[in-house]
């Protein structure tokens, strides 16, 4: 006679949720993801202070900007969580239609949140240093140092992640056929848009904003229509 499992499984647990409820939750997780943290990331760069000039005229800019520029700060940091989460669900969603290009993006979007997320503590840095403007050639002194020095392999990071990681994830997508047709190219084109549409118009930036609400609304879509049976664990799956 077989002696009785000392662990019950987790059907047997009083309470426990359904295997596929748990699926269904980090789907929603990763789709809730994606949709706040493009809005997070909007609201952000609406309210954004000229940071054009040196770092004094940040400082300065930061200063005058206001709680404007409290919320910019805060909605950036706050969106890197967000976007990044959400972009390696993505990858994970593609794992079975381009396995190689989706893995491959999720890693670099990974490190662009990293990046983007490190040098977001410094934009919190420059609000408390923006109160205190009577110091402000000592405070820009400091961020110099700090963007010419140690920064600079996570300002990389955040900008070459970005570039390289969305133009692989618009191959993935358009070579996995994940979402509608357009999905793929249109992450493309925000990349040139987003880094050379500058150079043609002061319009670029609002372009930009609009069509990043569009890729990231859309892929927050895709993942809440997925099966759930993606979002399952293969031990999950079995029993």
């Amino acid at each position: 006679m077989a002696a009785p499992a000392l662990t019950p499984s987790r059907a047997e647990v009083p309470g426990s949720p359904p295997r596929r409820s748990v699926a269904g939750l980090v789907r929603l997780v990763v789709a809730a993801c994606l949709a706040v943290g493009a809005v997070l990331t909007v609201v952000s760069i609406w309210t954004m202070p000229d940071f054009s000039g040196d770092q004094v005229d940040r400082l300065e800019a930061v200063a005058a900007a206001g709680r404007a520029g409290t919320v910019s700060a805060l909605t950036w940091v706050g969106a890197q969580l967000l976007v990044g989460t959400g972009l390696v669900g993505v990858a994970h969603l593609l794992r079975s239609r381009a396995p190689v290009l989706g893995v491959v993006a999720g890693l670099l979007l990974g490190l662009q949140a990293f990046g983007h997320a490190v040098h977001g503590g410094v934009n919190l840095v420059m609000l408390s240093m923006s109160r205190d403007l009577e110091a402000v050639d000592v405070h820009a002194a400091v961020l110099a140092d700090v963007e010419s020095g140690v920064g600079i392999p996570f300002m990389a990071l955040g900008l070459l992640g970005t570039v390289l990681g969305m133009l692989v994830l618009a191959v993935a997508l358009w070579r996995g056929r994940l979402g509608p047709r357009w999905l793929g190219p249109a992450v493309a084109v925000w990349v040139v848009v987003e880094f050379a549409g500058g150079a043609v118009s002061s319009w670029s930036g609002y372009a930009s904003a609009l069509l990043y609400l569009a890729v990231l609304g859309t892929l927050a879509l895709v993942v809440h229509r997925s099966s759930v049976g993606h979002w399952q664990t293969a031990v999950e799956a079995s029993a």
